[in-house]
């Protein structure tokens, strides 16, 4: 297994994650609600890192400063510096960045969803999946496993999701598709300051719609990996800036970087993941909880835990959950 535990819990982060940043999640329980959300994201200064610095040793620095989708932080860095330099970008490994995008999928809904519903983790399927998923016979194992432990383990989990959220399975099925286009573009427009819009990322309508577009990521990488598909990758640039963009497990990531015109070396450097995006303020979990009552304190821990697995954080996260002094004497 990776050296870190899944995150799917409130538990606290291992010792090896401290470097990834935290997610601190709080919350009150009144009167059966779930209220005065927060969310308090600490990111580590990763970029400070790279200013001045030439950018080839930005890429080849990037991957051994993130313990996840480590291929795909060096394919967009590799996608903005060439796009900075007005260069084509290096080849990258397709089948490498499929692979990564299914093991961080496939732990998500094989290791923490299940706990997260009550139920029992796949750990021995996802094990042995992962023992075969560098090899040639990683097509083929991905299909079992999906067509076998994790189908009748996303039953279950499905099942649940709709009788507690009092979702219709039919809206829960019709999430939307998470490959969505990489626009590269309007970031440019915006680190430039030539638009004051920041660009938004999707927000599942659900946390039933999450977990069903979490299921159709996993058979899309699979029928990718099989298939040979090229992994999206997509880059902007202009006047030294280059942006670039892939896909990871959580959604679009994004880098851009600002090159010196003499010296070519870096001046700005910045990195946008889907965490930065979801989890800025509490207003995704305000959504995906809106309107829900709870019979206990338990019962509203467990609804925020699949909140925020639903919005997908990429480094750990901890609940802490308040009960006001009078609901105690009450």
């Amino acid at each position: 297994m990776d050296p870190r535990a899944p995150v799917a819990s409130d538990a606290a982060p291992p010792a090896g994650l401290t470097t990834a940043g935290e997610l601190r999640i709080r919350a009150t329980y009144a009167a059966g609600r779930l209220c005065q959300l927060q969310a308090d994201l600490q990111r580590p200064l990763v970029v400070s890192l790279f200013h001045g610095q030439n950018p080839e040793a930005v890429v080849k620095t990037l991957p051994y400063l993130y313990s996840l989708c480590a291929h795909a932080q060096r394919a967009a860095a590799q996608q903005a510096v060439a796009a900075a330099l007005g260069q084509p970008p290096l080849a990258v490994d397709h089948a490498a960045l499929w692979t990564e995008l299914l093991h961080e999928t496939l732990w998500r809904l094989l290791l923490d969803w299940p706990p997260a519903l009550g139920l029992e983790p796949a750990k021995a399927a996802f094990i042995t999946w992962r023992g075969q998923r560098l090899g040639p016979e990683a097509p083929a194992a991905t299909a079992a496993l999906l067509a076998g432990e994790l189908a009748e383990l996303a039953e279950k989990c499905q099942k649940i999701l709709v009788d507690r959220e009092g979702t219709e399975p039919a809206v829960a099925a019709a999430a939307p598709a998470r490959f969505v286009p990489l626009a590269p573009a309007p970031w440019l427009d915006y680190w430039q300051g030539l638009s004051d819009l920041r660009p938004l990322p999707l927000q599942p309508v659900s946390i039933a719609a999450a977990y069903a577009a979490l299921l159709q990521q996993a058979q899309a990488g699979a029928a990718a990996l099989a298939a040979a598909t090229p992994y999206p990758l997509a880059a902007a640039g202009q006047g030294r800036w280059g942006v670039g963009q892939t896909l990871s497990a959580r959604g679009i990531l994004t880098h851009a970087v600002h090159l010196d015109h003499e010296r070519g070396r870096v001046i700005d450097y910045r990195i946008w993941a889907p965490t930065d995006a979801h989890f800025a303020d509490a207003g995704g979990l305000e959504q995906l909880l809106a309107g829900r009552t709870f019979g206990s304190r338990e019962a509203a821990r467990q609804a925020l835990n699949q909140a925020v697995l639903a919005l997908d954080p990429c480094l750990p996260f901890r609940i802490e959950l308040d009960v006001p002094e009078e609901a105690h004497h009450a």
